[in-house]
């Protein structure tokens, strides 16, 4: 295997279909994906978004303050966390869910000790509730947490197959980037994540490959090193 052990952010939005918040169908398929690299002995560490039930910024714009939104957000990622906690156990992966937000009746709260102890064990551990401070994305807590874990690389698991210079599902002529510097992603002003998080990553010299997470197989290739989706480093 390419990484011990990964950071791997997923997006809430995914999980949804026409009728449901929570598609049990999308989430069965994630909790496999990431069980084929768990059974390989890779260690995971997930943070999930909350985009599915409620986004911080679309609540400030129906007139909902920033600060009372993005607790409303953090609290959406909880949800998520424990419905992937449960999809995994049903696949008989032991998975801890700990938050960045203090939810003392359904989370353990979150310590870099504890989770490192736990994915020491081998176990999956869930980190929601973004950094338990508002005005941070979950990008931005997921390099966070990458970084108190001690992840090898943050993989960002998205619906297309890397970083392209303009939005793929909307434009077919857009050119797939393969490789990006940090400095590359922030002066070309591409979305893949935010400002906070990308400086943390160059700061810190933390790795981050895009790939497509809705493609059956993927996760592992990029584990075992295969050419897929899109590198961001400092070099």
């Amino acid at each position: 295997m390419k990484f011990k052990r990964v950071l791997l952010k997923l997006s809430g939005e995914s999980l949804m279909s026409a009728d449901e918040t929570v598609d049990p169908g999308k989430l069965a398929a994630y909790a496999n994906e990431i069980k084929s690299i768990a059974d390989k002995g890779v260690e995971v560490g997930i943070v999930i978004g909350g985009g599915n039930i409620f986004r911080g910024s679309l609540g400030e714009n129906d007139g909902i303050d920033r600060v009372q939104g993005d607790y409303m957000g953090m609290l959406a990622t909880v949800v998520n966390g424990m419905a992937l906690q449960w999809a995994l156990e049903k696949t008989g992966i032991k998975a801890h869910v700990l938050s960045g937000l203090s939810v003392e009746k359904v989370t353990e709260r979150m310590s870099r000790r504890k989770a490192i102890q736990y994915l020491e064990h081998g176990d999956v551990v869930i980190i929601c509730g973004g950094t338990g401070n508002p005005f941070f994305t979950t990008d931005s807590a997921a390099v966070l947490r990458a970084l108190e874990i001690k992840a090898d690389a943050v993989l960002k698991g998205t619906r297309v197959d890397g970083v392209y210079n303009s939005d793929p599902e909307k434009n077919p002529a857009a050119a797939k980037f393969e490789h990006l510097t940090f400095d590359e992603a922030i002066s070309k002003d591409l979305k893949i994540m935010d400002l906070t998080a990308f400086t943390l990553c160059r700061e810190n010299n933390m790795l981050i490959i895009v790939f497509n997470f809705n493609i059956p197989g993927n996760l592992l290739k990029v584990l075992t090193g295969e050419n897929v989706g899109t590198v961001i480093s400092n070099h």
